[in-house]
């Protein structure tokens, strides 16, 4: 009689790993993810309408190209993810010095356009580092702060931090691009704001904020002293009816394009404005306002409703992080995607001063795309922490 032993199956390291894998699939806010994609979608479809007659022969050069960035942007949305959270706050000091690294480069290896220094020639791709740095910025300043939770409601250690977010703030502001400069002093004053800073100490702040927006604009230059170059300083003043033919062109053209647009638009043969290059910059600057011409306002409020659903479940991740930093983080890259796309569309329209801040997922510029899904990758990574830690107690 022959006895047959039975071998022990021995689990492959793929089947051990497929249990975490799910997990971590299963703790991904799909709604989050499912808006993002939804927003890269229709923000191809509307690069593909606004674009379409820039480039006689190729109606599909910019979609092709922006549809690249996504796909960048999605290798950067993945590894943001799966990064856990912890590594940001601990290596913070290497975070904060690639984000100073990134905003030099440009003043060595970059070539002037149109008078700034602010993208790298990669051969493929053209990429802009302050855009990337946005996120950077908030992960380093906010593992500073939280390691020194002790101490932040200190004026010593809030003097600290708004030194440390001054120099990269200085570095963009120097290339000039004044609107991403404005973006990261948001983010900055948000991550105060989640940190648990006082609101006296923040209305402090604040005041110091206005008054130096007011020293700059009116009290320096009326003492001689300009720290904005003289279109910077057109554009933050900017009033529409001034010099329709001058300055001002760009704004006017923007207000005429988003009243053409009615309530469905005019169509992509003819939006004037925007097929005939009446509105300069209609697929950066003006995004916004090309779409309202060409699908009118129920084109602007699938938009905008894409951005809100973004914005509350980015407020929802606040809610539910298990730790400090992760709030502190979340909240400050929401905060900077709110400004973001309020000061690009109210810009359109004549009610907040021409920045050149970027349209989330929409305006033509690979850098841009590729920084917001990694955006949407570092809150899914503390969402996932957050639903990890919960269903392990």
């Amino acid at each position: 009689m022959i006895e047959v032993t039975q071998r022990p199956r021995v689990r492959s390291a793929s089947t051990r790993a497929e249990p975490a894998l799910i997990g971590f699939l299963r703790s991904l806010d799909w709604i989050l993810m499912l808006a993002a994609a939804a927003l890269v979608g229709y923000g191809l479809w509307v690069v593909s309408g606004i674009t379409r007659f820039d480039v006689p022969g190729d109606e599909d050069y910019f979609v092709v190209r922006q549809g690249f960035a996504a796909a960048v942007g999605v290798v950067g949305l993945v590894g943001a993810a799966v990064i856990p959270i912890d590594l940001w706050r601990r290596y913070w000091k290497f975070v904060y010095a690639s984000t100073l690294a990134l905003m030099i480069i440009v003043f060595v290896a970059a070539e002037a356009v149109r008078g700034s220094k602010r993208w790298l020639d990669l051969g493929v791709i053209q990429f802009q580092p302050s855009e990337l740095g946005k996120v950077l910025f908030v992960l380093a300043i906010a593992g500073f702060l939280v390691d020194r939770t002790g101490a932040s409601m200190r004026w010593r250690t809030i003097f600290a931090v708004i030194g440390l977010g001054a120099v990269p703030i200085f570095l963009v502001f120097l290339q000039p691009d004044l609107g991403t400069a404005l973006v990261y002093a948001a983010s900055l004053f948000a991550v105060l704001f989640f940190v648990g800073v006082r609101w006296r100490q923040l209305a402090v702040l604040l005041a110091v904020g206005v008054l130096a927006i007011v020293s700059v604009l009116w009290l320096l230059p009326a003492a001689g002293v300009q720290v904005l170059k003289p279109y910077q300083a057109a554009r933050l003043t900017l009033d529409p009816s001034a010099d329709p033919s001058g300055i001002t062109y760009n704004l006017d053209q923007s207000i005429t394009a988003v009243g053409s647009g009615g309530l469905t638009g005019r169509g992509v043969v003819e939006a004037s404005q925007t097929k005939l290059d009446y509105l300069p910059e209609h697929a950066t600057d003006f995004a916004f306002a090309s779409l309202a011409e060409q699908r009118g306002f129920v084109g602007c409020a699938i938009l905008l409703l894409l951005y809100l659903l973004v914005v509350w479940r980015g407020l929802r991740v606040i809610t539910g992080a298990t730790d400090l930093y992760g709030v502190v983080v979340a909240g400050g890259l929401v905060v900077g995607f709110l400004f973001q796309v309020f000061v690009n569309v109210g810009m359109t329209m004549g009610v907040a001063p021409v920045t050149g801040i970027p349209l989330p997922f929409v305006t033509v510029g690979g850098s841009s795309m590729v920084a917001n899904l990694v955006l949407i990758g570092v809150l899914q990574s503390i969402h996932a922490r957050g639903e990890l830690g919960r269903s392990s107690t």
